[in-house]
């Protein structure tokens, strides 16, 4: 048994005073298989902390249905940590904001139309309270007062940059407290006033997050609670990415130099990364700070951070144990051995099928008025396909998708016409209707709910309507593609691509290790190895390589499944050894 408490201006694990240097590894973005390695690494960088945030879209996909396994095993993950000898810091949701889809909530919240997120709204409360029911008795045995790793849990994230609803932060608090959490409990925000007036809890530990100028942020800090400790729960060390931006770098003595700022005050720290990782499968988040401003982040979180990707050190990792060794004893550093990496070369695709002929066989017709959201349907992720018959004949007009979210491609009688995207209005669809009519099918991706800021309520689809001029028009098949099963689809030989296609090959290895996978020529889409979903990718950049983990990967032969909705230049990928981003 042990305590983790504060008095004065430190804090104390026991009776011993403590600073915390403490890095962020997210359980969910690295495979289970690597946890170990990338905790060893933290360790022997100097940190005495792991923090981790919980995603609870991820353990609770569909309503009531919670799973901990596999890459949701976050019990595995802190008890690891604690046989390593490192204190965890957790921070259990509901919302993580974390570029994570969604901010971590999970997509049925919106399904009902009335839900209010983050504040004091019955039906939003009892929906995180039986969540809480299920994972607070998971995390209970791990707390120090029990003799586990786990020092301090967190209420909310970075509240004050959303709302001030102190009603509702005292009932996750409470929430919390009632369910045998007994240790430190605090809150992080922003060093501003809005954002530290809106986030702080009576009796409550309060944190703040900066990438840079540490006096200015703690001085602020301290307007509002000068008798604590101080302490940076997320140093930025680096920054994420969206598509069609450049990688964001930040230099290593920058962030060595902020760091040794921040432990000459006397302060404790979390980096915010320590290790970034992967946003696999469909779990990427986006911004939109504004009504019409939307912008996915890309499937890497290589985050510029001290491990990179695949987790190995970086120069940032070495400049910042040099300052941690300044004021801890490290010693000589020991590391594990790196993992393997392999360049498996080029594989041809052999097999090909179109989406329209598979649509049966993958998914199953709903029939509506009007076509209907995601969530509305029960869909979380994915791809939707909506159809419907446009009667003739009609002079040229302009053609409508009122609210998309995000992605559309246009076909007429078959034939790609138009892609459409919410960040693009000025794009325009006008046509002729013929006589005899037109078949509309009309396929949208859901590239990533807002995860930060005031337009959370971001569902996905066609959200609205679609018109031709003034008309809305009606009777719509729809069709989710949520893409989780694709034991259906039947291959043929390879073909011209005229709509959206899936690819099917065999990767034979005879030693599984780390890899890269180069999506060259290709445009856009979602890649499977053996039907692990890796993620987008996107030609637009910043990223042009894919992470596969070795233990995704099997001796013999490996499955690749290519989800391409455009076309490719090539209809090879190519495995290599060294990643690019940028």
């Amino acid at each position: 048994m042990a305590t983790f408490h504060y008095s004065g201006s430190s804090f104390y694990y026991n009776d011993q005073a403590i600073r915390l240097i403490s890095g962020a590894i997210h359980y969910f973005r690295t495979l289970p298989e690597h946890w170990e390695d990338r905790l060893i690494k933290l360790k022997a960088c100097g940190f005495n902390t792991v923090e981790t945030y919980v995603a609870w879209n991820l353990h609770e996909p569909k309503k009531g249905q919670l799973h901990f396994e596999g890459l949701a095993d976050v019990v595995r993950f802190i008890e690891l940590a604690g046989d390593l000898g490192l204190h965890v810091i957790v921070r259990p949701a509901p919302y993580i904001c974390a570029e994570w889809e969604f901010g971590g909530l999970p997509s049925w919240l919106l399904a009902d139309s009335d839900m209010r997120l983050r504040c004091y709204h019955k039906p939003f409360l009892d929906h995180v309270d039986a969540y809480y029911d299920v994972l607070l008795p998971k995390l209970q045995p791990l707390l120090c007062t029990n003799g586990g790793p786990i020092i301090g849990m967190q209420i909310e994230n970075e509240y004050g940059s959303y709302g001030n609803d102190k009603r509702y932060l005292t009932h996750l608090k409470d929430s919390m407290i009632s369910r045998g959490i007994d240790v430190l409990l605090f809150t992080s925000d922003g060093p501003e006033d809005a954002m530290l007036q809106g986030g702080m809890v009576p009796g409550v530990l309060e944190t703040v997050n900066f990438g840079s100028r540490p006096v200015e942020a703690f001085n602020k800090l301290r307007e509002y609670q000068p008798e604590a400790p101080i302490m940076c729960m997320e140093y930025w060390n680096g920054w994420f990415d969206h598509w069609r931006e450049e990688h964001h770098t930040r230099p290593a003595e920058d962030v060595a130099k902020v760091l040794d700022e921040i432990l000459s005050l006397g302060a404790s720290v979390n980096f915010y990364m320590f290790h970034g990782g992967t946003n696999f499968g469909f779990y990427n988040g986006a911004n939109g700070h504004t009504f019409d401003s939307y912008e996915p982040t890309i499937t890497s979180y290589d985050y510029d951070s001290l491990l990179s990707e695949s987790g190995e050190p970086t120069a940032k990792y070495y400049a910042v144990r040099e300052v941690i060794s300044k004021y801890v004893d490290l010693g000589p550093i020991e590391l594990p051995a790196p993992v393997a990496k392999r360049a498996y070369g080029r594989v041809e695709m052999k097999e090909q099928t179109s989406l329209t002929a598979n649509l049966n066989r993958i998914s199953a017709p709903i029939h509506s008025a009007y076509p209907e959201s995601m969530e509305k349907l029960g869909q979380d992720y994915g791809f939707i396909h909506y159809s419907t018959f446009l009667t003739g004949p009609r002079p040229k007009d302009e053609f409508f998708i009122q609210d998309l979210h995000d992605r559309a491609l246009v076909f007429l009688n078959g034939e790609l016409t138009a892609t459409l995207d919410r960040v693009e209005p000025e794009v325009k669809l006008e046509f002729e209707v013929p006589a005899e009519g037109l078949q509309v099918s009309i396929l949208v991706e859901n590239l990533g709910r807002v995860n930060y800021g005031p337009f959370m309520r971001d569902c996905k689809g066609i959200t609205e309507g679609v018109r031709y001029g003034r008309q809305f028009l009606s009777e719509w098949t729809t069709y989710m593609l949520p893409l989780t099963d694709l034991s259906g689809l039947e291959f043929e030989g390879l073909f011209r691509q005229a709509e959206p296609c899936f690819f099917r090959s065999t990767l034979v290895v005879d030693e599984p290790c780390d890899t890269f996978l180069s999506m060259e020529g290709w445009t856009k889409g979602v890649v499977f190895i053996n039907g692990f979903n890796l993620g987008r990718y996107w030609n637009i950049g910043p990223q042009k390589t894919m992470y596969v983990p070795g233990p995704l990967l099997k001796q013999g032969d490996n499955e690749i499944v290519i989800f391409e909705l455009h076309s490719t230049s090539d209809t090879a990928v190519t495995f290599v050894d060294i990643p690019e981003l940028g």
